[in-house]
C-alpha cells in the first residue's frame, strides 16, 4: 500500500511541476496584450548573466543536494542522529529558515504580483486574493495532512486485522482442553482480536511514523512550488547585479532548507528508492527552473497579466503551506517534546537556533 501511495506522490509531483511550467510559458503569448511595459533592469549583460546562470545551477544544485543529504548520511554520524540533541538544534534553525521564506520571502512576493497595477481593478484590486489564497493553501494543508495520515492509520489497521483474523482462526478455544490450554489459547484469541473488540490503535511509534510521511511530503510539495518560480526568475534575469546577490541567497536558502527536508525524510524511514527520488526532486527543482527561464528569456514577460496571476497565486499557495508546515509540523513537533521540555539548555538552545534561522533567513531577504 505504501508503495503504491509513493508512486501516487511522484505522479502528482511531476503533473503538477509540468502544469507550472506550462502555466509559466503561457505568458508568452499574451504578453503583448499587457499595458505595464517590462521594467528594465540595470546594467543588462546577457553573455555576464548567462555565464552567472550556468554558476547558479551548479552551485544550487550541490548546496541543494549536500543540504538534503546531510542528515540522511548523517545517520552513521551520532551526533546528526535525529534523535540527538544537536539535531534538535540543527532542525530548530531549518525551521526558522523555512517559516522566514513563507513570511518575508514567498508571501510579499505574492502581495506584489496580485497588486501589481497591471492587473485589472476589478477584481484583483477589491479583495485581497494573497491572504486568501494563502488563508486557504493552510486549511487545505491541514486537510490533506489529516486525510493522508488517516488514510495511512486505516490502511495499516486494515493489514492489521487482516493478519491477526487469520491468526485467529488458528488458535480457537476447544472444549475438552485442559485449563492451561484453553487459557493460553484464549489470551491468544483475545490477543488476536484485540484490535475488534478495543477499537485499536497503532502504537505510538507507528502513528508518529505516518505523520512523519505525510509532514514530509506535504513539506516537499510546498517547497518545490516556490522553488520552481524563483528558479525560472533567476534564468530570466539579464542582470548580473541581480543574479549575484539571488546566487548567494538561494544557496543559504537552499542548503539549511534542505537540511529541514532531510532532517524530516530521516524521521519518515521511507525506502532506499524513494527517499532517492525526495531528494532528486529538491535538489533538481530550482536549477531546473533556472534552466527553463533561460530557455525562454527572449519571449517571457514578467509583467504580463498571466505571468503575474499564476506566479502570485502559486506563491500565496506556497507561502500558506509553508508557514503551516514550519508552525505546526515541525516547531510544534520540536518544542513540545518531552526530550527537549525536560533539557532546559538544549530548549534554550534550540530557541537560540530558531531565532538565527529565522532572522538569518530575513536579512537576506534584502538581496533576494
Amino acid at each position: 500500500m505504501m508503495k503504491k501511495s509513493n508512486s501516487s506522490y511522484n505522479s502528482v509531483l511531476l503533473i503538477l511541476l509540468v502544469v507550472l511550467v506550462q502555466f509559466l510559458h503561457y505568458p508568452v503569448s499574451v504578453s503583448a496584450e499587457c499595458t505595464c511595459d517590462p521594467e528594465d533592469e540595470e546594467g543588462v549583460d546577457k553573455s555576464k548573466a548567462l555565464v552567472l546562470k550556468i554558476i547558479s545551477i551548479s552551485v544550487i544544485l550541490t548546496a541543494s543536494a549536500i543540504g538534503v543529504c546531510l542528515p540522511i548520511l548523517g545517520r552513521r554520524i551520532p551526533a546528526l542522529h535525529p534523535d540527538s540533541n544537536i539535531f534538535f538544534v540543527i532542525k530548530s534553525f531549518a525551521a526558522g529558515v523555512i517559516l522566514a521564506t513563507g513570511f518575508i520571502h514567498i508571501l510579499p512576493d505574492a502581495f506584489d504580483d496580485l497588486t501589481s497595477p497591471c492587473l485589472k481593478e476589478n477584481p484583483w484590486g477589491n479583495f485581497p486574493f494573497t491572504g486568501f489564497v494563502a488563508m486557504m493553501s493552510a486549511i487545505l494543508t491541514l486537510m490533506a495532512d489529516s486525510l493522508a495520515t488517516g488514510y495511512y492509520r486505516r490502511s495499516e489497521l486494515k493489514k492489521k486485522f487482516s493478519h491477526n483474523g487469520r491468526d485467529g482462526t488458528k488458535v480457537g478455544v476447544t472444549v475438552g482442553d485442559d485449563e492451561n490450554e484453553a487459557g493460553d489459547k484464549l489470551d491468544a484469541h483475545t490477543h488476536a482480536t484485540h484490535g475488534h473488540s478495543h477499537g485499536s490503535s497503532l502504537s505510538s511509534s507507528a502513528d508518529m511514523l505516518l505523520r512523519h510521511k505525510v509532514i514530509t511530503q506535504v513539506l516537499e510539495l510546498g517547497i518545490l512550488v516556490h522553488s520552481v518560480i524563483i528558479g525560472v526568475a533567476v534564468g530570466v534575469s539579464q542582470s548580473p547585479s541581480t543574479i549575484r546577490p539571488l546566487l548567494g541567497a538561494l544557496t543559504f536558502h537552499q542548503f539549511f532548507e534542505g537540511i529541514g527536508l532531510g532532517g524530516c525524510i530521516t524521521q519518515a524511514k521511507f525506502n532506499a528508492k524513494y527517499v532517492v527520488w525526495m531528494c532528486a526532486f529538491f535538489a533538481l527543482t530550482t536549477p531546473g527552473g533556472i534552466a527553463i527561464g533561460i530557455g525562454i528569456t527572449s519571449v517571457y514577460s514578467e509583467t504580463s497579466p498571466t505571468a503575474l496571476i499564476v506566479q502570485g497565486v502559486m506563491n500565496a499557495a506556497a507561502a500558506g503551506i509553508l508557514i503551516y508546515m514550519s508552525l505546526v509540523d515541525l516547531l510544534a513537533a520540536i518544542f513540545m517534546d518531552p526530550k527537549l521540555q525536560e533539557n532546559g539548555k538544549l530548549q534554550f538552545s534550540s530557541y537560540v537556533s530558531l531565532l538565527i534561522g529565522a532572522g538569518a533567513m530575513s536579512i537576506i531577504a534584502k538581496w533576494a
